[in-house]
């Protein structure tokens, strides 16, 4: 009888439960998050994610390994001995998830273009995470593992949820200063559990570097050669060279300028209070939709995201590309739930009735899916409560406490 289904990609954090599953020749397949089995049941779209017998469904990394060991063998000792064992084993773990995966995450997506480039994050992520890394280098200056003398599920999966800091940012010279993590590392990912499923794994001799998108350069056309032309010839050839060209204009200034100016409802934003006035001078006011449109924003990669401060810096950045179409548009993007559960939602208020003219200034303007909004109760009750942020966000049928957020204005 089968003994379910778990669902995985590549990521980090799939690694572990992986390996279990061939360790302990489970009977449990292994499906991507595109299966329609796991969008129906898992609406907050997290992985890794487990559907057993009669419906039994698990999400968390600890949750799910935990499940495996014990499915593959009763009192198994990769979960330690006793109670205490069993406890240091679930704190390692946490710690890994908690304080090693988001600044790892943060530092070379920045640096490998996986996500925006910012020196700031990345170098205040790179800084946390030393932190972290002496926690695990204190422990393993005297012990060969996390809990005990012996492999257990703690060095398993912590080892895998940092393998991103050593696939780009922990090289030969991080290695050095950092042995006893180091040598901890190599120890497990040689161990059959995870060589079976990883193969040999080759540490870097450099950390990976950022390097900033080049510029095209335009190919010079080959000098004629200059011969001397009389002063009336030279003259005229001046008179008659082209003017520079115009900047090009921004596509919506076409449609000219709308009734309602978008300067005064900004005004009446930053400066009234939100439920009593802003928004019913929103509606009285600034939207007609003859001239503007409404559309909801949502991130496409929340699974993605960790820390809700770092969701927030994802959406300033976005709103700092998007400058050019200031003129143009309005809007609010709020962060949802908690750390490594997190999500991005709002609104647009945008000129004309086409989104992708405002939006297509920003490079990551794809990384967001846009649904226009036609004006109904439920239209006004969702802005309103991304004007106000005083309520929670009901996502896909769940209520979500909104962590933070920012306004483009």
């Amino acid at each position: 009888m089968s003994q379910g289904t778990l669902y995985s990609t590549e990521q980090t954090r799939g690694i572990a439960p992986r390996a279990l599953i061939k360790h302990f020749n489970l009977d449990i397949a292994i499906e991507n998050k595109e299966a329609p089995a796991y969008k129906a049941a898992f609406p907050l779209d997290k992985i890794p994610a487990f559907i057993g017998p009669k419906g039994f469904k698990l999400t968390e990394i600890i949750a799910i390994s935990v499940y495996f060991v014990n499915l593959g063998e009763q009192n198994s000792k990769l979960l330690g001995k006793n109670a205490q064992d069993y406890a240091q084993i679930l704190k390692w773990i946490s710690f890994a998830s908690s304080e090693g995966v988001p600044h790892i995450s943060t530092a070379f997506k920045g640096l490998t273009g996986a996500a925006p480039y910012n020196k700031k994050n990345i170098d205040e992520a790179l800084k946390s995470l030393a932190v972290t890394i002496g926690v695990f280098e204190e422990r393993l200056l005297n012990y060969t593992y996390l809990v005990g003398e012996r492999l257990t599920l703690a060095d398993i999966v912590a080892a895998t949820l940092l393998v991103r800091g050593f696939d780009y940012l922990f090289d030969k010279e991080w290695r050095a200063a950092n042995p006893n993590t180091a040598r901890w590392f190599k120890t497990v990912f040689s161990h059959p559990i995870i060589k079976n499923v990883v193969g040999e794994y080759k540490f870097i001799e450099k950390a990976v570097q950022y390097t900033p998108p080049k510029k095209e350069k335009k190919q010079a056309a080959p000098a004629a050669k200059k011969e001397k032309a009389p002063a009336a010839k030279k003259e005229a050839e001046e008179e008659a060279a082209p003017a520079e060209a115009p900047k090009p204009k921004h596509p919506l200034e076409a449609l000219g300028k709308p009734t309602a100016a978008l300067d005064e409802w900004k005004r009446v934003y930053s400066n009234e209070e939100t439920r009593e006035t802003a928004i019913p001078w929103f509606w009285k006011n600034q939207y007609d939709p003859k001239e503007w449109s409404l559309w909801k924003v949502d991130f496409k990669y929340n699974d993605e995201l960790t820390l809700t401060f770092m969701s927030n810096n994802l959406i300033g950045g976005f709103f700092a590309r998007l400058l050019a179409s200031t003129k143009y548009m309005f809007g609010c993007l709020v962060v949802y739930g908690e750390n490594n559960n997190n999500g991005i939602t709002g609104f647009f208020l945008v000129r004309g009735q086409d989104v992708v003219p405002a939006v297509n200034v920003a490079p990551d303007w794809e990384s967001y899916e846009f649904t226009k909004l036609e004006d109904s109760p439920e239209t006004r009750e969702f802005v309103d409560n991304m004007l106000a942020w005083d309520k929670p966000v009901i996502v896909n049928g769940e209520s979500r406490e909104i962590a933070d957020g920012k306004v483009f204005k």
